[in-house]
């Protein structure tokens, strides 16, 4: 009789530390969901500043480029692209990836005329953009560190019982692809190399 009792309070031990390790564990992924989520919120106000200087800037080229109609209506098209709401990471990062590359070709079409870039309001928005990247950047950073920690937990053994009880999924990275990022750096050292 009294292993018996013995053996059910260990089983209630047992059972109790389960409890608390299911509760611990699931609460554990409400926090890095919501991190990440909250982390993609703070990208998406950067992006929809983003989205409010483009116009500006486009308007200042076309003061001095109105010829140049295809790269705008591309830029304007782009920016409507990535504006859009109810997309995904990887979605919105395909739609950044876009109109990252049509800004590069704006800023290809600027530098053809030395008076917009002299420009102060021209020059005054390029920084409020550059500030603008480097806050998406950071923001990306920070986000992503948050997607691989719930992915990692969502995948691990045993906490990926805890996530497929409960519904806890992956999360999509926020992948910019820039290319001026992932360029091989060219050094020249102003000579021509001596045979």
């Amino acid at each position: 009789m009294e292993t018996i009792g013995t053996a059910l309070i260990v089983l209630l031990v047992v059972a109790l530390l389960l409890l608390v390790w299911g509760v611990a564990t699931y609460n554990g992924f409400v926090r890095l969901r919501n991190l990440v989520q909250e982390s993609w919120r703070q990208i998406d106000v950067e992006l929809h500043r983003r989205h409010d200087l483009i116009p500006n800037l486009v308007d200042a080229v076309k003061g001095y480029a109105a010829h140049e109609r295809g790269v705008f209506d591309e830029v304007t098209r782009a920016r409507a692209a990535a504006a859009s709401p109810g997309t995904g990471p990887a979605q919105q990062a395909a739609q950044e990836n876009a109109l990252t590359q049509a800004m590069g070709r704006l800023f290809a079409v600027a530098e053809a005329y030395p008076q917009l870039r002299a420009s102060e309001n021209f020059q005054q928005l390029q920084v409020e953009l550059t500030n603008t990247e480097d806050r998406i950047a950071a923001g990306r950073r920070f986000y992503n560190a948050n997607v691989r920690a719930i992915n990692t937990r969502v995948e691990t053994f045993p906490p990926n019982i805890i996530a497929n009880m409960f519904g806890f999924a992956r999360a999509e990275y926020f992948e910019a692809e820039d290319p001026t990022v992932r360029a091989v750096p060219r050094v020249d050292f102003g000579g021509t190399p001596q045979g």
